[in-house]
C-alpha cells in the first residue's frame, strides 16, 4: 500500500483549492512552522514540509527558536501566531527539547489553526465526530485504507502505540468506522498473541522492526507508521509481507499521506477563516 500517488493527488487538489481562494479573495493559505533547536531530523522534516507547501501554492512562514528556549517563550511565540490573521495553520515540530512542556506549547495553538491535530480540543472533536482537524498521520492512514478499499467495519484493529498524536487518535478514528479496536504498547503482556488476531494491524511504537513477521495473521492489512534510522519501520517488512494481504512500505507508505493531510487541512483552515473574516 503506497501513499505516494494518493498523496500527490491530494496535493494537486490542494493547489487548485489554494489557487481558487487566491483568485476569489486575494488570500494565500499560510502555514507557520515552529522549530525549537537544530535536531537534524526535525530540520529535515520541516524543510520537506515547507517545500511541499511551495508546490501546493501555500505560503510557508518559519519560526526558528534556539534550543534553550523556555516553555514560556515558546508558548508566547505560538500564541502570537495564533493571533496573527495572516497565518491560517500552525505546525509545532515535535519532539521539542526535554526541558519544554510540549503539551503546554500545543495547547497555545488556536484550534482553528491546529492543522496538525495536536491539541486536546482537536482530539475531543475527532473522538466525538465534531468538526475539527485530524491528527495528520492517523487521518492519512484512514485515507489510505479508503483508497485501497479496506473497510474497518467489523474488523479487529490492533494499534501498537499510544502516542496522543498517533496511536490514540487513530484508534478513535477506526472505532468511528465500526472497527473493534485494541490498544497495545511495548509493555503489553502477550503482545504477539494479540497481534496474531489483528485483521488490521497498525505499528506506531517507535522501535525498529519491533513487530515480527511470524506474528502477523495471514491475510491481515499491516500499516507501518514507524520511521527509524536507516529507513526502517516498526515492522519486519520482509517477514510481514510474506503473510499480509497488504502492507505499507517504509518509506513511501504512511509518510507522504501525513504531509498531504497537513497541506489539505491548511487550505481548509484558510477557506474557513476567510469565510468568517
Amino acid at each position: 500500500m503506497t501513499g505516494t500517488e494518493l498523496a500527490a493527488a491530494v496535493v494537486e487538489r490542494c493547489a487548485e483549492a489554494a489557487r481558487n481562494l487566491r483568485e476569489t479573495s486575494g488570500v494565500t493559505p499560510c502555514l507557520a512552522t515552529v522549530l525549537v533547536g537544530d535536531d537534524p531530523a526535525s530540520v529535515t522534516y520541516v524543510a520537506m514540509k515547507r517545500n511541499r507547501c511551495a508546490r501546493a501554492g501555500i505560503e510557508s512562514r518559519h519560526v526558528a527558536l534556539p534550543a534553550d528556549t523556555t516553555t514560556e517563550e515558546l508558548v508566547a511565540a505560538v500564541r502570537a501566531l495564533s493571533a496573527d490573521p495572516s497565518v491560517h495553520g500552525i505546525l509545532l515540530q515535535h519532539p521539542v527539547p526535554e526541558h519544554i512542556d510540549e503539551r503546554a506549547a500545543f495547547e497555545a495553538i488556536d484550534p482553528a489553526k491546529d492543522v496538525d491535530g495536536v491539541t486536546m480540543w482537536s482530539f475531543a472533536a475527532m473522538a466525538f465526530g465534531l468538526p475539527g482537524f485530524h491528527a495528520c498521520t492517523p487521518g492519512g492512514i484512514v485515507r489510505l485504507l479508503d483508497a485501497y478499499g479496506i473497510d474497518p467495519s467489523g474488523r479487529h484493529a490492533v494499534v501498537v502505540g499510544r502516542s496522543p498524536i498517533l496511536g490514540k487518535p487513530l484508534g478513535m478514528l477506526l472505532l468511528a468506522r465500526d472497527a473493534t479496536v485494541t490498544y497495545c504498547h511495548s509493555r503489553t503482556v502477550g503482545l504477539s498473541d494479540i497481534i496474531a488476531t489483528a485483521d488490521i494491524l497498525v505499528a506506531a511504537v517507535g522501535r525498529p522492526e519491533f513487530i515480527k513477521g511470524a506474528d502477523i495473521k495471514p491475510g491481515a492489512v499491516v500499516i507501518d507508521a514507524g520511521y527509524n534510522p536507516g529507513n526502517v519501520g516498526d515492522v519486519d517488512f520482509a517477514g510481514a509481507a510474506a503473510r499480509a494481504r497488504l502492507i505499507t512500505p517504509v518509506p513511501g507508505g504512511v509518510g507522504p499521506m501525513t504531509i498531504a493531510l497537513l497541506l489539505e487541512q491548511t487550505v481548509a483552515a484558510a477557506v474557513r477563516q476567510t469565510a468568517t473574516a
